[in-house]
């Protein structure tokens, strides 16, 4: 039922307005908030856990955060991040996998890249998992990108995105994420394919839009190796409570405030885009 209001919102025109989330306690708050839907992500490992990537963040810290999460929200979609090694080399082995994130909770789960895993995702939605692409940047790949790198600058790699975007609405995946991409190339693929798409870093015109809570809130400062100081906030965050902190604003209503300017198209502004 979570997916089937959130096609309804789309179908009518409305932004999609998405927070990562891990604990019941911010996807109380986030629902409340006005939150449509709580990506709980493989992120964790680091805003939570303090690693410099995702790569470590096993399956049961997924479940678990799931189960969490599902424990705070009555009426929001939640989507689960299948973890690094829990789905690429194995068609079986990620249907087992993305079976345990459904019973944690979950309405939808999460997969990264193209190519092969178009494949993948189709052996997913026949077995009546619904699935989400996630195109672009992909953080589990973060090794073989160079690190955090925007991806779809060049003609080749732009068309190869859109070519994985198509393939995946073929197939029949629910959403297509896109992250840190050009705005122009999250445009065209957003108007070339019937799935409705998410960004992040990602430009105005897809159909819905993703934040990590702690950059919502300016609170994440990097890894735990690292000083405060040395850590730099992507282009495409937004820190809301900062901003707000002149009216007494709270979590919540910096929350409310992030929804309201997704569902009022003004975020992310132009400074946000690549």
């Amino acid at each position: 039922m979570s997916l089937a209001k959130i096609n309804a919102l789309i179908g009518r025109g409305e932004k999609v307005a998405m927070l990562t989330c891990y604990d019941a306690t911010f996807a109380k708050l986030s629902e409340a908030a006005g939150v449509d839907m709580l990506l709980v992500g493989d992120s964790l490992g680091m805003v939570l856990q303090g690693a410099e990537n995702t790569l470590n963040v096993s399956m049961q810290d997924m479940e678990y955060h799931t189960k969490s999460v599902k424990a705070g929200t009555k009426d929001c979609g939640i989507m689960a991040d299948m973890p690094a090694g829990s789905y690429e080399h194995n068609k079986e082995t990620a249907l087992l996998n993305a079976k345990k994130l459904i019973s944690s909770g979950a309405d939808i789960v999460k997969i990264e890249g193209g190519g092969e895993m178009v494949n993948t995702a189709q052996y997913l939605i026949e077995h009546g998992i619904p699935v989400c692409a996630h195109l672009g940047f992909t953080p589990q790949s973060v090794n073989q990108l160079g690190g955090y790198r925007i991806q779809g600058k060049t003609e080749e790699t732009a068309h190869q995105i859109l070519q994985d975007a198509t393939a995946m609405d073929q197939v029949g995946v629910h959403f297509v994420l896109l992250e840190m991409v050009p705005a122009i190339l999250a445009k065209t693929i957003t108007e070339s394919i019937n799935t409705p798409t998410i960004g992040i870093g990602a430009g105005a015109d897809c159909d819905g839009q993703v934040l990590v809570i702690q950059d919502l809130l300016g609170i994440y400062t990097g890894p735990a190796s690292k000083k405060p100081e040395e850590f730099k906030s992507p282009r495409f965050a937004k820190n809301f409570l900062a901003e707000s902190s002149l009216r007494n604003s709270s979590i919540q209503s910096s929350v409310q405030a992030y929804v309201k300017a997704v569902k009022d198209k003004a975020f992310p502004g132009a400074e946000h885009c690549y």
